[in-house]
């Protein structure tokens, strides 16, 4: 597996060796002895989710107050812009993001640890995406930050309106962020 470090030190893109001839390919999708080197500690994984998504749909930015989840996404189907935006207020990298395109063709993975915010729209006509998380889903700890917050700038490869769900067009804006989580 070949790891690509990003502009945030902990999000990592992980590329998995292929193997592919007439008959089709073969790859390890997951390996936790690898996953964790790559990561540089131990991670548990406890719950899987699959999503499918249409063309232009925006799901995020998403995170948890508490029971921070780290995420390890892919498409399986289709192609996606997969988003981290770091949270940790400590951080250096603190209100960057990384996008980075993940599709069933180029098999990519994109490690978000926990305390990240996390998002994707999918460019192509259908998507299908699945991750792994290291926590529970806590519907009361969830929050969103607004999509296109004008402090961000994610730069999403549009074309067109998004389509977003009630609660991701009622996000709130990322600057007064320090003072909601304290």
């Amino acid at each position: 597996m070949n790891v690509v470090r990003t502009e945030i030190a902990d999000v990592l893109i992980l590329e998995p060796k292929v193997f592919a001839d007439d008959r089709g390919f073969f790859f390890e999708s997951f390996n936790q002895r690898v996953f964790e080197a790559a990561v540089g500690s131990p991670v548990t994984f406890v719950q899987d989710n699959h999503s499918k998504s249409k063309k232009n749909v925006l799901r995020g930015l998403h995170y948890q107050v508490e029971q921070p989840q780290g995420k390890l996404v892919r498409a399986v189907s289709g192609t996606i812009y997969d988003v981290a935006v770091d949270i940790r207020e400590k951080s250096p990298t603190w209100g960057r993001w990384v996008g980075v395109e993940l599709s069933a063709d180029n098999k990519r993975q994109l490690w978000i640890p926990p305390g990240l915010a996390h998002g994707f729209l999918v460019v192509s006509e259908t998507a299908e995406v699945l991750y792994k998380a290291t926590d529970y889903y806590a519907p009361a700890h969830e929050r969103t930050i607004l999509w296109n917050d004008p402090t961000l700038a994610i730069d999403w490869p549009l074309s067109g309106e998004p389509q977003v769900s009630g609660k991701d067009a009622a996000g709130v804006p990322f600057l007064p962020f320090r003072l909601r989580e304290k």
